[in-house]
């Protein structure tokens, strides 16, 4: 017999398992930063190392505040116009309830908003690789507070926010790849289009002084990328957060053996900066498609960006643009492949029953992509390059010139890196160790 009373679905309660692993998510994410902070400050010359940190350091601060005051509201608030979104009770957030559910899921809005938080934090330090060696602390803090709010949380809202357009559109991106590493990278090109090149590019080594340092980054990278990416399902009810951890790891390895082997073909070695690259290459690629493809879609997907993305970092010496650290090779490059793959190798199968090439769904999903892509790019570009101008303009964003041969590091933040002051022996000593000492600082520097 059937029941005189239907009863309406159960809402969704706090989950305490999802809610406990999207904080270990976020503080993995977080951890990224300073990883980010490691691989970067590991590339740069030794007079440069500390600025280098000190420029990803700083987003933990600023983005920090503004997220808090209005960047959650702009990014994830009621949408308008399908470009931004605004919820006053979020400002400051003190009106959101500590058992509040983030709508349809069983997370606390307080812990959906620290997760994104770390998204936001991370995204304007990508940037700072572009920019090593030359560019006043100053005008890069204020420039993180402006890109953040004019650029960061707007492009947050499209891919993400409900009503955004692209969200709307069905642009597929997981964890960033639009959001994150397109809007870096696109943001890094516009930026070092308007300061220029460092003094003696082209001319000058400018070798890695740590790639010791670079491994560690590397790998902090990677462990933290877990829950960049598996957390962004928001919990662990269906499948496709565990899928999207296991393709985060197989595209790496994927794109850091194909990093390699087209180095020892066109190079003639197998290096470690090439292998922490390739696994960056490969965790950045992953990030937009990892939930619509399979394992071995994945595969192909990390082997083809660790391929393009090693050939793309030599374009900046093709084309004269100076790009310190390659955020343009890996993170533009690898952001637009990994997005646009999703149009041929999108199985229907993970986190939607969107239907690439190859899985018999045409064409659709593919411009679709190809929409998304290419309004961040422009956006970002476009905005980051006139950003960098009037800061340029007004308070100037590079340092003098005596200042950047001499060291940055000394002249912004009244520091180095490495001091071996302590560590020599008596006079004698000293006399004969000199000159050696002098001409390896030479070395190095250079």
């Amino acid at each position: 017999m059937a029941p005189a009373i239907t009863l309406a679905a159960e809402a969704p309660k706090l989950s305490a398992a999802n809610t406990g692993f999207m904080l270990i998510c976020s503080a993995l994410v977080m951890l990224m930063t300073p990883g980010l902070a490691f691989f970067y400050g590991g590339m740069v010359r030794v007079k440069s190392t500390l600025n280098m940190l000190m420029m990803s350091f700083i987003s933990l601060g600023i983005v920090t505040i503004l997220w808090v005051l209005y960047g959650f509201s702009m990014a994830f608030g009621t949408d308008s116009g399908s470009l931004i979104g605004w919820n006053s009770d979020w400002l400051g957030l003190d009106k959101i309830g500590l058992t509040e559910l983030w709508p349809g899921y069983t997370i606390p809005v307080f812990v959906f908003m620290v997760f994104q938080l770390m998204f936001a934090i991370i995204t304007p330090a990508l940037i700072s690789g572009a920019l090593a060696d030359r560019v006043k602390f100053s005008a890069w803090a204020l420039f993180i507070a402006l890109w953040a709010t004019v650029v960061y949380f707007p492009v947050a809202h499209w891919v993400w926010g409900a009503g955004g357009w692209a969200f709307e559109l069905g642009v597929i991106d997981f964890a960033g790849g639009t959001a994150v590493h397109i809007n870096a990278g696109a943001a890094a090109l516009g930026v070092i289009l308007v300061i220029g090149k460092r003094v003696g590019f082209k001319k000058d080594p400018m070798r890695p002084h740590s790639l010791p340092l670079v491994m560690l980054g590397a790998g902090l990278l990677w462990f933290g990328w877990f829950g960049f990416n598996a957390g962004s399902w928001l919990g662990n009810d269906d499948g496709v957060g565990a899928l999207m951890f296991v393709n985060t790891q197989i595209a790496t390895g994927a794109a850091m053996l194909a990093w390699l082997i087209y180095e020892k073909i066109r190079h003639g070695a197998f290096t470690t900066l090439g292998a922490a690259s390739g696994a960056v290459a490969g965790l950045v690629a992953i990030t937009p498609s990892g939930g619509a493809v399979t394992p071995l879609g994945a595969i192909a997907v990390g082997a083809i960006a660790g391929v393009l993305c090693a050939m793309a970092v030599g374009l900046k010496y093709k084309f004269g643009y100076d790009d310190s650290l390659d955020v343009v090779g890996v993170h533009l490059v690898g952001g637009v492949l990994g997005s646009l793959l999703i149009g041929f190798f999108a199985s229907g199968k993970g986190q939607s029953t969107a239907e690439g090439l190859f899985y018999g769904g045409g064409l659709t999903q593919f411009w679709k992509q190809c929409a998304g892509v290419f309004a961040v790019l422009a956006y970002s570009l476009i905005v980051s390059a006139i950003l960098a101008f009037i800061l340029d303009k007004t308070m100037g964003m590079r340092v003098t010139e005596d200042d950047e041969v001499a060291g940055i590091d000394q002249a912004e933040h009244a520091e180095t890196a490495y001091d071996f002051s302590g560590a020599g022996g008596g006079a004698a000593k000293t006399a004969v160790t000199a000159p050696v000492a002098a001409a390896a600082s030479k070395k190095v520097d250079a």
